[in-house]
């Protein structure tokens, strides 16, 4: 009994070291780690490499368990990456909302990032709008209003209307969004994914307490972005 719990207590640790992977990134998985066996059997070394792509497409996928601040009137980050803007700007016009300026905070991910995106917000789903678009370099500020983009409002339980929209960039040419409208979501929970290098913004209400600014790092689903308005 006494050498299994030392070998229980480091499977423990190792699970907790190693996220969970999201299930987009499953049949990517799959299909590379088919094609290393495959490899493999011919030619060792290729095999090798290719069984070290296989290692990072995993990690690329991965969906780590996140800590989300449970204060209310916050908007947490949705998702990891740098600050690369916060400016004041109309949302999306696919959304309806009209023409009065909110702040927009933008993160950009590098394809070392990780790529699921999270709920800012308790709240209700308002409407989820795709428009396809560009594929500029997603750091470059007009990416927000030229690229393919996939946008979500949200409608926080303090009644503070939220905007966040995936991005596509120079390599991210698939969005994944799974939420619906009417959906109720809470905060820090995983919503969607871009496929390999994007961006992610985040518009919130005028007057809201914005806590970062360019070249900030941010964690999705704990760090603050912004304090909300009171109700």
């Amino acid at each position: 009994m006494s050498s299994e719990k030392p070998v229980s207590h480091f499977l423990e640790l190792a699970r907790g070291m190693v996220p969970p992977m999201h299930p987009a990134g499953r049949p990517f998985v799959a299909g590379a780690a088919i094609a290393t066996l495959l490899v493999r059997l011919r030619f060792k070394r290729l095999g090798v490499v290719l069984g070290l792509v296989t290692a990072w497409v995993a990690w690329f996928f991965r969906e780590p368990k996140r800590v989300t601040p449970t204060r209310p009137n916050l908007a947490v980050a949705p998702a990891d990456g740098t600050v690369s803007h916060v400016v004041d700007a109309v949302p999306p016009a696919e959304l309806g909302l009209g023409s009065e300026p909110m702040t927009r905070v933008s993160v950009f991910l590098s394809v070392f990032d990780v790529h699921v995106q999270r709920v800012p917000a308790d709240g209700a789903i308002v409407q989820v709008s795709y428009h396809p678009g560009k594929f500029l370099s997603a750091d470059l500020d007009k990416a927000s209003e030229e690229n393919e983009r996939n946008t979500v409002w949200l409608r926080t339980v303090n009644g503070h209307d939220l905007v966040v929209v995936q991005i596509a960039g120079l390599v991210a040419r698939r969005i994944v969004c799974e939420v619906s409208e009417g959906e109720k979501v809470a905060a820090g929970q995983t919503y969607g994914l871009i496929r390999f290098g994007s961006r992610v913004d985040l518009y919130v209400p005028r007057g809201s307490r914005v806590l970062v600014e360019a070249g900030q790092r941010t964690i999705g689903g704990e760090t603050v972005l912004a304090e909300l308005p009171e109700a």
